[in-house]
């Protein structure tokens, strides 16, 4: 699994392993019950402390990305479908919050951010339009 984590972004490394591992979680690149590398070994690997993984895992864990056996590891959680719509979803209206914010500061009317949602969302490029 590879996983890059980039210092000088603005997330704590941390949230950077578990947004990776969540979305190789929800698009099937790990399968349920897949086996998680340890903790030990995630650490060495990206060069990071064991305590941050740790908490990468366990925010996985309350989430319900992934459980985790004492002695055996951390395995892909056993979810079905609607869960991770369900999360997908959260994040897109996270997204879209974001987006909201920013035409609301920037005096970009809901019609201009509509339709820019809806190029993106029909896979085309959008021309930023000013009206």
């Amino acid at each position: 699994m590879d996983i890059v984590i980039s210092a000088s972004s603005g997330k704590p490394i941390y949230e950077q392993i578990a947004t990776h591992i969540k979305a190789a979680v929800m698009d099937g690149t790990l399968a349920p019950g897949e086996e998680l590398p340890s903790m030990r070994g995630l650490a060495k690997s990206l060069r990071v402390s064991v305590i941050t993984v740790q908490r990468a895992y366990e925010e996985m864990q309350r989430e319900g990305f992934i459980d985790t056996v004492v002695g055996r590891g951390s395995f892909v959680a056993l979810q079905n479908q609607d869960f991770y719509r369900e999360e997908q979803q959260r994040i897109a209206e996270q997204h879209l919050g974001e987006a909201a914010a920013i035409g609301r500061n920037y005096d970009i009317s809901l019609s201009t951010l509509t339709d820019a949602l809806q190029t993106f969302y029909e896979g085309a490029k959008p021309i930023c339009n000013r009206h």
